[in-house]
């Protein structure tokens, strides 16, 4: 059996919301929901006034579980928690002993005891009830000596309907739970960027579909399932992701046959746009997310990145910015997905680089140069979204659409 009886899920920024507060709570609950769906055990997941738990019906696995409510965006600290029914100060004495005995059963420490009384019939306020446990604490474990102000363990007591001993916090992600920001776009490539630009998104409660840019025969299936795969590890802390798989073979052809070569990203690109916010649009979508940082490459100078925003009319965010490659790779370890984005599967755009590529390139010259393509651009694009292939891919699965019978 396990020692902990459940865990106290703590938030941080959702407890400064006011009176939409209930809202963000009712989301961390339902992705908390989500989460613990694969793992084995029955637990219920209860909100009270600041505070989420998650009681466990059943045994279980603890770092399966604690890796599951890790992942949540929106929980702040897990902390795993014995729970007693309301007994006597003197039985509460023993239980306390005998908790921070089994937590440390060896060593050397400072500690205090940290009680937050809710539930005020309980006969003894909050500094008495702290006093009584720590004495308690002190004559079972002689080990230990109590510091108030700095010390390097707590043992926290809530007195609420029960009374709910913990003495760690595991870290959870922060931010905000999926699905309270409304749902965005990311284009997401098989490189390292994009898929830290999703993840940093959707930790502000935005849900994510995706869209990837195929060139067949110019790149393999492994390119796709390089990303399938990219798009299953951020799954775990986004949530279930729609992918949509367009062949852009077609396009960029068209354009390295009509238009300048220093210009083929700057152009490839804007059209990558255009059909992603039609993605978008046609998803309901609020915005475009990308991984670009400025003057990563030549496509992502200032005067690129505004050529490239000028076909867009839905907002597009990009949260690495200001991020050097160093930083972004940091997080794209922390998050799982840096293996993955190295392996060695080219890109459309890598593909059709230009060997000098434009830096600077201004808009009305693009513009000029894109009516180039005016005799077959649109039918390409329409049917380029036509032949949209979506991809479902969560954490636990992928589900493709099955190929055509000829």
């Amino acid at each position: 059996m396990n020692k902990y009886d459940a865990f106290l899920i703590k938030y941080a920024e959702i407890g400064i919301k006011g009176k939409n507060r209930h809202v963000f709570e009712e989301a961390l609950v339902r992705q908390i929901r989500i989460a613990l769906r694969p793992c084995e055990g029955r637990f219920a997941v209860i909100r009270t006034y600041g505070r989420v738990f998650v009681e466990a019906h059943t045994d279980y696995d603890f770092e399966e579980v604690t890796g599951a409510l890790s992942h949540v965006f929106g929980i702040w600290g897990i902390c795993p928690v014995a729970v007693h029914e309301l007994m006597p100060i003197g039985e509460l004495r023993k239980a306390a002993a005998a908790f921070m005995a089994e937590e440390y059963p060896e060593g050397k420490f400072t500690f205090k005891v940290k009680t937050r009384r809710m539930n005020k019939e309980y006969p003894m306020d909050s500094p008495q009830i702290s006093a009584e446990l720590g004495n308690a604490v002190l004559e079972a474990c002689p080990g230990l000596s109590v510091d108030v102000h700095t010390p390097e363990h707590v043992l926290n007591v809530e007195i609420r309907e029960k009374i709910y001993l913990y003495a760690h916090v595991i870290p959870g992600p922060g931010g905000l739970p999926v699905g309270v920001g409304g749902k965005c776009m990311l284009l997401l490539s098989g490189g390292i960027d994009s898929p830290v630009a999703g993840y940093m998104i959707a930790k502000r409660g935005v849900r994510i579909d995706a869209v990837y840019f195929n060139a067949p025969p110019y790149t393999s299936e492994r390119a796709l399932q390089k990303v399938i795969d990219l798009a299953k590890e951020i799954s775990v802390y986004t949530g279930p992701i729609r992918l949509h798989n367009i062949n852009f073979t077609e396009i960029q052809l068209y354009i390295y046959e009509k238009c300048p070569h220093d210009e083929l990203t700057i152009i490839m690109r804007r059209y990558m746009m255009r059909i992603a916010e039609r993605l978008a649009k046609e998803a309901g979508c609020l915005g475009l997310i990308t991984g670009e940082s400025i003057g990563q490459v030549a496509s992502q100078t200032l005067a690129a990145l505004a050529v490239t925003n000028e076909v867009c009319t839905l907002p597009v965010f990009r949260p690495l910015i200001g991020f050097d490659k160093e930083e972004i790779i940091q997080v794209s370890k922390k998050i799982g997905t840096f293996e993955t984005s190295i392996l060695p599967y080219e890109d459309c755009c890598t593909i059709f680089v230009a060997k000098h590529p434009v830096t600077k390139p201004r808009a009305e010259v693009i513009r000029t140069h894109e009516h180039n393509l005016d005799e077959s651009i649109e039918e390409m694009v329409d049917r380029a979204i036509a032949a949209d292939e979506i991809i479902e891919v969560s954490s636990s699965r992928v589900v493709r659409p099955e190929p055509e019978q000829e």
